[in-house]
């Protein structure tokens, strides 16, 4: 399964991966997601969201475990974030019916589309909708690089946007959701644990920074006479690391726009997209406050507007304690560790799913690029790990399908 996903959107220069939502490689990635389910004898369904459904027992009483990840990925990403939680997936099950396993309930395995937000700026969005915490109006109009509406996307790809919006049956559906992950980080790089259980998530989000200025010439302009949008976009980069440092946060700029975008021009815009995680919220609004303060007080001095605009929030997401618990216990004491990393899994919790998330180690703890890795055996440490909670969940008859609102 690896072997095949390997080389679908894969840039020959950077070695990383471009399979943004609804694009060429993302729509390959479905197809291979729908031959390995259709190989296992599980029924194949695309929600209204455009998630992708693997079922084994559906017709089953009961609430569904379900597990799974993503395929789409960030620009030049890696190999394992989000695929390793569905090659996994399939894995577990496979290495389950190779003990004669026979769910006592439906159990699926989910592909959510547009984990990353890579293409409309908005990230999880396939498990914003099933939740009902993305507007379906709002999604549709989400527009990439080139000017091109989600909405647009979905139907070249064959798909409705019509029916865009929260799935309140299908949430109703799931009794328990568990991703496996690539840990995106070095906690377990220097243990003898292969495997890690989540505990949660610090809250985060993106905000875009918009710096108006004046179009002018570099070389006939005098530095007095100018309105240069791009010295308050560099005040703001710089307070993002100076306040991420004292507050102890992480503050990223990793997309930035400029028009004209002309070597011997004086740019008339500059847009600036601001990433910011904390342990708190407090700390994050912290954070971003004082980057758009200083943006302002430099623009004020060039004659520069500064406009900000919060394009997504994810609030700190704890997992059941008693599931992660649980989870931990059964096998053998793991590590139990936070991430400041966004997930699926964090959105199925905040809407009341009982959800757990498993970690397997990255020996380099990068992340969301091309050095991205996750050595065979502790995958193979990961596959057995999900097989066995899979399995544990599958068997509690006390689960009851959780209420939604």
């Amino acid at each position: 399964m690896w072997a095949e996903l390997a080389g679908i959107g894969r840039d020959a220069t950077s070695g990383g991966y471009r399979r943004f939502a609804w694009t060429a490689p993302d729509l390959t990635c479905r197809e291979w997601f729908t031959a390995q389910a259709k190989a296992r004898g599980l029924a194949v369904e695309r929600d209204r969201n455009g998630n992708l459904w693997a079922w084994l027992g559906e017709r089953l009483p009961g609430p569904a475990v379900v597990t799974g990840s993503h395929l789409d990925s960030v620009p030049d990403g890696g190999a394992y974030d989000g695929p390793l939680g569905i090659v996994s997936a399939f894995a577990a099950l496979d290495a389950l019916a190779a003990d004669g396993w026979t769910p006592p309930r439906p159990v699926a395995v989910v592909a959510f589309t547009d984990e990353e937000g890579a293409r409309f700026g908005v990230p999880c969005i396939g498990s914003r909708l099933l939740t009902g915490t993305l507007d379906p109006t709002r999604a549709a109009g989400l527009r990439d690089g080139d000017g091109v509406t989600l909405a647009q996307a979905m139907r070249s790809a064959g798909a409705d946007p019509a029916w865009l919006g929260a799935d309140r049956s299908r949430l109703a559906r799931i009794g328990a959701f568990v991703e496996l992950h690539v840990e995106q980080g070095r906690h377990l790089a220097n243990t003898s644990a292969p495997v890690a259980v989540g505990s949660g998530i610090w809250p985060h989000g993106r905000w875009k920074l918009t710096f108006r200025g004046r179009a002018d010439h570099a070389g006939t302009t005098a530095l007095g006479d100018r309105s240069d949008p791009m010295l308050a976009f560099a005040a703001s980069v710089q307070q993002a690391r100076t306040a991420a440092l004292h507050l102890r946060a992480r503050a990223t700029v990793g997309k930035v726009t400029v028009r004209p975008n002309g070597t011997n021009a004086i740019p008339s815009e500059v847009n600036a997209w601001l990433d910011a995680r904390a342990s708190d919220e407090a700390t994050v609004r912290a954070v971003v406050t004082e980057v758009v303060d200083a943006a302002r007080r430099r623009g004020a001095e060039d004659g520069v507007s500064v406009d900000l605009a919060e394009e997504s929030w994810s609030p700190a997401v704890t997992f059941g304690g008693d599931l992660a618990a649980r989870v931990a216990s059964q096998l053998g004491g793991v590590p139990v560790i936070p991430t400041g990393a966004g997930h699926d899994a964090g959105i199925l919790a905040a809407a009341g799913i009982p959800t757990t998330m498993l970690f397997v180690r990255n020996p380099t703890g990068v992340s969301h690029a091309p050095d991205e890795h996750a050595e065979t055996a502790d995958c193979h440490a990961g596959v057995s790990a999900l097989a066995a909670v899979l399995a544990d969940l599958a068997a509690d008859d006390s689960a009851d399908p959780v209420p939604t609102a």
